[in-house]
């Protein structure tokens, strides 16, 4: 049965947020708001963990994680950036994006694109995230809860209790969360490629916004 925290979305409660560390260290899966919408996430080495989250969202091993970052300085740890990108980088977080760079050695291999040894990176602009991460001290493997058979990210925190509440092991209810998932943006050309249009805004990129 999964635990239920109602948390602040503007400021979390301490208490709260070093309860919910604690559940993603000891191999949990969580569910929590962001500045897109609902997301669900486990700790970065957590193989059960990641294979629990692929379960429920039903996708296979090419499925493409993001790692939620608490600011440009740990992004940098687990992808190469150069001057240009880290410019890109510096005017568009924090905020609604996911950034596709090549990824370091840091990153675990299974958790790679395949082919490109890309990996998904982002920075939220959301106090409970930004206070996870704080607590945590290492980025959270992430994807957005998008359920099977979904068209739309799920959005009601009770919803996704009585939905998940088997399934996963804390749902952090921040409140009523967006529908739109982030943009996503690949950074591994001479020019910035959109990917998926979302939340963020394309203009940082030089990119038409639609």
């Amino acid at each position: 049965m999964a635990q239920f925290f109602s948390i602040h979305p503007d400021n979390p409660q301490a208490r709260l947020i070093g309860q919910a560390v604690k559940i993603i260290r000891d191999g949990g899966v969580i569910v929590y708001p962001t500045d897109s919408c609902y997301a669900i996430g486990c700790q970065i080495g957590n193989k059960e963990a990641v294979d629990r989250i692929r379960h429920i969202r039903d996708v296979d091993d090419k499925h493409h994680f993001t790692l939620v970052c608490r600011d440009l300085s740990e992004l940098a740890t687990y992808a190469r950036v150069d001057n240009a990108q880290f410019r890109l980088l510096k005017s568009a977080t924090p905020g609604c994006y996911t950034f596709l760079l090549m990824a370091t050695k840091e990153v675990p291999r299974r958790l790679q694109h395949p082919k490109r040894n890309t990996i998904g990176l982002r920075v939220p602009q959301h106090s409970v995230v930004q206070a996870l991460l704080a607590e945590l001290g290492e980025p959270l493997l992430s994807s957005t809860l998008m359920l099977p058979g979904d068209e739309y990210p799920q959005t009601d925190p009770y919803e996704i209790r009585d939905l998940l509440e088997h399934q996963v092991d804390l749902v952090l209810d921040g409140g009523y969360c967006g529908m739109e998932p982030t943009t996503v943006v690949d950074l591994t050309e001479n020019s910035p490629v959109l990917v998926r249009k979302g939340n963020g805004n394309l203009k940082p990129f030089g990119l038409e916004d639609v």
